[in-house]
């Protein structure tokens, strides 16, 4: 139970970050997390949207360079201590974790954190398995 998340490659240089949030927003796509991974010469925006597909074409249309990655969203607790459940069970079962990043969504109560592992599958069985709610794709757009 995985989701989609693009990847897309921006020159690390004013303006370019921007440039590529208006495209989103003049396609009308939303943008439901966002994490910047940077280097000197260029950066990497990862970002879970509503409609991955209708962003991969706006993006492929616009010549940017991209790539699209299954990623685990899990729903926890908004309180001190839901990371550790998760990585507690991870650790526990071997699986390396690669990168992680948190959104909020409409409920007060819960976070979400995007969760990049090296066995996905394998993850999102033990993670259910321990009750942890992992979103689906379908799910994205009400949170």
């Amino acid at each position: 139970m995985t989701v989609k998340q693009i990847s897309v490659f921006l020159e690390n240089k004013p303006g370019k970050l921007l440039e590529f949030t208006k495209l989103l927003r003049e396609n009308g796509i939303d943008m439901q997390a966002l994490s910047i991974a940077e280097a000197p010469d260029f950066g990497i925006a990862r970002v879970i949207v509503d409609d991955s597909y209708k962003a991969a074409c706006v993006l492929k249309d616009a010549g940017l360079i991209f790539s699209i990655t299954p990623v685990l969203a899990a729903a926890i607790p908004d309180k001190a201590g839901s990371l550790c459940a998760i990585l507690e069970v991870l650790s526990d079962h071997q699986i390396n974790l690669e990168y992680t990043y948190a959104f909020t969504g409409r409920q007060r109560d819960r976070a979400y954190m995007i969760i990049r592992v090296d066995q996905p599958e394998h993850a999102a069985d033990v993670l259910a398995a321990a009750g942890i709610h992992l979103v689906t794709q379908d799910e994205l757009s009400d949170l």
